[in-house]
């Protein structure tokens, strides 16, 4: 259920993109983002990395929608809001903190997180989500240059490539649980 609530920012922006305009979608996502965060505050759970970049990779592509370049195509959008996702999730890692990590160590007990190879495997699990965003740009990218492609090639991409991450932030879990012997619930979402 969690992951749901993780990708509603993302699916509200892509669902939005279809119906209204550019800068009421990602100012939208941007609030949903906020939303998020905010509920993570009054649960006493810490700030978020990924919500709270979001929320600013949002807020700053509507702030340039509307004030700068409304005229901005909806291509450009998107992969502006890929490429911003981009930035936090590898980001994330480079400071050493993976994004998932933050969603992990309030998912499980302190045993669990002290376990040699959960740091780990939240690198995995993050850099499963950095290469899904990067193929999200990728697409987006090539129906810029490349503009007879039909748009639902770079939709079928990013779809194929969310719920590939989604499935990996799922499987591996359990996967290193019958390989380490790692608690299932060593990492959010598990089952």
């Amino acid at each position: 259920m969690a992951i749901f609530l993780i990708l509603a920012p993302y699916g509200v922006f892509t669902f939005l993109m279809m119906v209204t305009s550019a800068a009421w979608s990602v100012f939208a996502a941007s609030a949903i983002c906020l939303a998020t965060v905010a509920i993570d505050v009054v649960r006493g759970r810490s700030v978020k990395t990924l919500p709270a970049g979001s929320a600013v990779v949002f807020a700053a592509i509507g702030l340039y929608l509307a004030l700068l370049d409304p005229q901005f195509g909806t291509l450009g959008v998107k992969l502006a809001v890929d490429i911003g996702i981009f930035v936090i999730s590898l980001g994330s890692m480079l400071v050493r903190r993976p994004f998932t990590l933050q969603y992990a160590l309030e998912a499980v007990p302190a045993e669990t997180a002290a376990m040699p190879g959960f740091l780990h495997a939240n690198y995995v699990i993050t850099g499963a989500w950095t290469v899904a965003v990067l193929l999200m740009a990728a697409a987006n990218l090539v129906l810029i240059y490349v503009p007879g492609l039909p748009l639902w090639s770079s939709l079928a991409v990013a779809f194929a490539a969310r719920n590939s991450a989604v499935y990996f932030t799922k499987w591996y879990p359990e996967y290193r649980q019958i390989k380490y012997g790692t608690p299932a619930r060593a990492l959010p979402n598990a089952r």
